[in-house]
């Protein structure tokens, strides 16, 4: 009854919104000015078209105040929230509201207030349709609230079409640091549901971030039915009351990762647990506030949930991962425990209901003892367990290892990490029970030797291992003893092989690796300051079938002559090479490099000591196609090189040149502008 409209959109919006269907021009002045007017005119309601004549706009003056300057408010921010909210509410589209929400801040947060059961239909309104409304001209040429408000609405591929009212959450968005706040939050709910609707959600704080509250979670569940992906990170400030609201307006919630959220506690998981259905993975790391209830909730109301992450959370204990493994034993399928007060209990009721797991992974669990992964193996239920990790824990031991590989018989992965107490014998003990075992990576077990290794590699000999990855054991060195050699049939089954950070491992043991492994594609020798070309060299020409991926960094002690080698051996099959700190290889290494390898799509020859002339070489082969080169710390490249630098970047992707001092400032300017298509 007599608003005040000034501004195109404004009289467009409002005579929409009222069910005029006059015109309102831009200067259409005031429509109803006074109360009574309307009442004379319009005694048939609010269903009634009208044409209101072009007429100046009405002067309104201020009362003086002496002293002070008086700021009339524009006529329409005077209409209280209640009325906004009701006008608001019967906006029928989603692009009506994204054109709205970039009035003010005020009428975006009362916008993304409402909720989906509170907004009227037109059915349910009646109203008759205005000759002129959002979808005319006067929407078409405004912003989106995503530009008003600092954010990226649109998506980064091609969005399908959808309706006004299709929500089935297409987009995909990230908040982090500063820019996690309510209004960035709220103005991507209003604007995702015009453009196909939000289906992940990834918000990232950090500590000095306060502007994100419950309100934004609000904003998404209210607006964005269709998500199905929720990420929180570091967000103190979110409590239950905006993650209960998340449960009962995004039912098609899929996905729930919480990270260092300390004002969530069970309450808000029970919430989403019974109110989100389709729930299958859940990722729960360092929240102190969330216990067994919250597992208990998640094993009887979530038929669906098939991936659970736990890691440093104090309140769970044995009977929150009892109850959920009874509960959902047969649908969980992979399952992460980490830094958690559990004890021997849990394992065994793992071992014993966790029938449908296919990936464990278990971490710095000091309280369980050999006798729970004893019982875990004993209990026979982990029968389809492919892949286990161990970490850190100090009840693993030689005779639980054992049992485990018995009672897990399609295990084909086993990582064992920071294990002090494994030795030799319970290596070689688990690969004879392990019969479908193709991957070993051992880490920081320094009671391993290379004699319990190559006995290992005899005793699976029938089980095909393929992968074999050994980092920082310090028990791994050369030996003066002759080491067990395997058979031929297990010579062709090792395909990768990985050994880092081995301070005593030489060229010896490298050496009887090289007579083992004819069937080798992937080799990886890092930071082993003792292995030379000499090592490597039977290696090389022990590989019949090609090398695919060769990574040699920190070895300083290699030279041109094993990489001419492995380019003249292996270049027709050779796609990554990886030469960082090799800081004897020089420009010949390129040229054998150009002359012999034809598909190599990954060069690192970071920190050595090629020139502007290797580079040259590189550039002059017509056969190769990188796509990513890296020759960060090469202080002998100059911008001499700028043209070669170019050639190559008909392929590129991707250009390390860190810490090139030798290049200038104004070389980079003109490679960021001609090899705009490459990561510089």
């Amino acid at each position: 009854t007599g608003f005040y409209i000034s501004g195109g959109l404004e009289a467009a919006s409002m005579s929409k919104v009222l069910g005029y269907g006059g015109v309102c021009e831009h200067q259409a002045g005031m429509l109803f000015p006074r109360s009574d007017y309307s009442d004379t005119f319009f005694p048939f309601g609010n269903h009634f078209e009208s044409y209101s004549l072009q007429r100046k706009r009405c002067r309104i003056s201020a009362p003086f105040v002496a002293g002070r300057e008086v700021k009339l408010l524009p006529s329409i921010e005077i209409l209280p929230d209640e009325c906004l909210f009701e006008i608001f509410r019967r906006l029928h589209g989603n692009k009506e509201k994204s054109v709205c929400a970039c009035v003010s801040k005020r009428w975006l947060m009362l916008l993304s207030s409402i909720r989906k059961d509170e907004s009227y239909t037109t059915e349910s309104v009646g109203h008759l349709e205005p000759e002129i409304g959002f979808n005319s001209n006067v929407a078409d040429y405004s912003p989106t609230v995503g530009e008003k408000y600092g954010v990226d609405c649109s998506s980064s591929v091609e969005e399908p079409e959808v309706g006004e009212n299709d929500c089935h959450g297409f987009l995909s968005r990230y908040l982090g640091g500063k820019k996690a706040t309510d209004v960035r939050l709220a103005s991507i709910a209003i604007g995702t549901a015009a453009r196909g609707g939000l289906g992940k959600l990834y918000i990232r704080g950090s500590d000095a971030t306060c502007g994100l509250t419950n309100l934004g979670l609000k904003a998404t569940a209210r607006s964005c039915p269709s998500l199905n992906v929720l990420s929180l990170s570091n967000v103190s400030s979110i409590t239950d009351e905006g993650l209960c609201e998340i449960a009962h307006g995004c039912h098609s919630l899929e996905k729930l990762e919480l990270c260092h959220c300390p004002g969530i506690t069970d309450k808000a998981l029970v919430e989403i647990a019974s109110q989100c259905p389709s729930l299958k993975s859940v990722t729960l790391e360092c929240c102190k506030n969330i216990g067994n209830e919250s597992l208990k909730a998640l094993g009887r109301h979530c038929p669906n949930l098939n991936h659970i992450v736990i890691r440093s959370c104090p309140l769970i204990g044995d009977q929150g991962i009892t109850s959920l493994f009874l509960s959902a034993g047969r649908i969980l399928q992979k399952a992460k425990l980490q830094s958690l007060n559990i004890s021997d209990v849990s394992l065994a009721v793992i071992g014993k209901y966790g029938t449908g797991m296919v990936d464990l992974t278990l971490g710095d669990l000091h309280n369980v003892k050999e006798k729970g992964f004893w019982v875990m193996g004993k209990a026979q239920g982990l029968q389809m367990l492919k892949s286990l990790s161990i970490s850190s824990c100090p009840g693993t031991s030689d005779f639980g290892l054992q049992v485990i590989a018995e009672g897990c018989p399609s295990l084909k992965l086993f990582a064992l990490s920071n294990c002090p107490y494994v030795s030799d014998q319970g290596l070689i003990t688990f690969s004879s029970a392990a019969g479908a075992l193709e991957n070993l990576r051992l880490n920081k077990c320094n009671s391993i030797t290379l004699f319990g290794v190559f006995s290992m590699l005899v005793s699976s000999c029938a089980r095909r291992v393929k992968a074999l990855s050994i980092e920082n054991c310090s028990g791994i060195k050369d030996l003066d003893f002759p080491l067990p050699i395997p058979s031929s049939s297990c010579r062709r089954s090792l395909r990768s092989l990985t050994i880092a950070d081995c301070p005593h491992f030489g060229d010896i043991g490298l050496g009887v690796f090289g007579g083992i492994c004819p069937g080798l594609t992937h080799l990886t020798l890092n930071d082993l300051p003792d292995i030379t070309d000499a090592g490597i060299l039977p290696l090389v020409r022990s590989s019949k079938i090609g090398l695919v991926k060769v990574n040699l960094s920190g070895c300083y002690n290699v030279t041109d002559d094993i990489i001419a080698s492995i380019a003249e051996l292996h270049g027709k099959t050779l796609e990554i090479l990886n030469l960082d700190g090799c800081k004897s290889i020089t420009d010949l290494s390129l040229a054998a490099i150009a002359e012999n390898c034809s598909v190599l799509s990954e060069l690192d020859i970071s920190t050595s000591r090629i020139t502007d002339i290797g580079i040259s070489t590189l550039a002059a082969a017509k056969q190769l196609s990188m796509q990513i080169f890296s020759l960060g710390g090469c202080s002998s490249v100059t911008g001499k090189s700028l043209p070669s630098l170019v050639s190559l970047g008909r392929t590129l992707i991707g250009l390390n040149i860190r810490q090139c001092d030798g290049i200038s400032f104004e070389t980079i300017d003109i490679l960021l502008d001609d090899l705009w298509r490459c990561n510089i």
